[in-house]
């Protein structure tokens, strides 16, 4: 298992992301159909993950007690801005 710390750009995969989280895998993808978390990164053909900056905000949010819609608009911000760095480099 990885540390609670990550780096900020490191990608975190999904049994670290519910360590971080306390979610169980059921009650992950049932946030991300929500709007409540992140959809994952394609890593490979079997494999995703989640950047930890994101699980990190996502965490934060919820810590600091946001009610689920501002979670919702944090989550879209985030994709918002995966899909930005995306556009960048292509």
């Amino acid at each position: 298992m990885e540390h609670l710390e990550s780096p900020a750009h490191a990608i975190l995969r999904r049994k670290s992301v519910e360590a971080q989280t306390g979610y169980s895998r059921s009650t992950l993808y049932l946030r991300i159909d929500n709007g409540l978390f992140t959809r994952p990164v394609k890593l490979g053909a079997r494999a995703v993950g989640w950047p930890a900056a994101e699980v990190v905000a996502i965490n934060a949010a919820r810590i600091a007690g946001k009610p689920d819609e501002e979670i919702r608009a944090i989550v879209a911000q985030l994709e918002r801005a995966r899909a930005d760095d995306r556009a960048l480099r292509l």
